[in-house]
């Protein structure tokens, strides 16, 4: 069996408009988005990309308006990472109308897989990250 054959999709843990459940990262995703994606994508990219080097590219590609197709990009994998459906509508829109809604999301959905996105890609915080391997015999 491969690892890219899931029988089952898992849920969110965290909703898409539910900023009011961690008010310091929705208050930092408003006012420096480029922060929290360069956090995500430290730990979706598991290590093999800086925060800082993301966050560079996340706040270069803000100035000409294409930032959410990057953040697309990053919501794909990290959906795909852990089985999760395209909800509440595809990757594409949800980056393009509410972007900071969708960084909150993910955000919040890896601190409840064990991840603190605030302390990048040294390992969980209190349990084993709930990943399937990146590498299948």
């Amino acid at each position: 069996m491969t690892t890219s054959h899931r029988s089952a999709t898992s849920k969110w843990s965290a909703e898409f408009c539910g900023c009011g459940e961690e008010p310091v990262t929705c208050i930092v995703t408003c006012c420096l988005p480029c922060i929290t994606f360069g956090q995500i994508a430290e730990i979706v990219d598991e290590g093999r990309s800086s925060c800082v080097a993301q966050g560079c590219v996340y706040g270069l590609l803000m100035v000409v308006a294409c930032h959410w197709v990057y953040s697309c990009l990053y919501r794909e994998r990290l959906r795909a990472k852990f089985a999760l459906p395209a909800e509440p509508c595809c990757d594409c829109c949800a980056t393009c109308c509410c972007d900071p809604c969708v960084l909150c999301q993910e955000y919040a959905e890896l601190k409840a897989r064990g991840f603190d996105p605030s302390k990048g890609w040294i390992g969980p915080a209190h349990a084993p990250p709930q990943m399937p391997p990146s590498m299948s015999r």
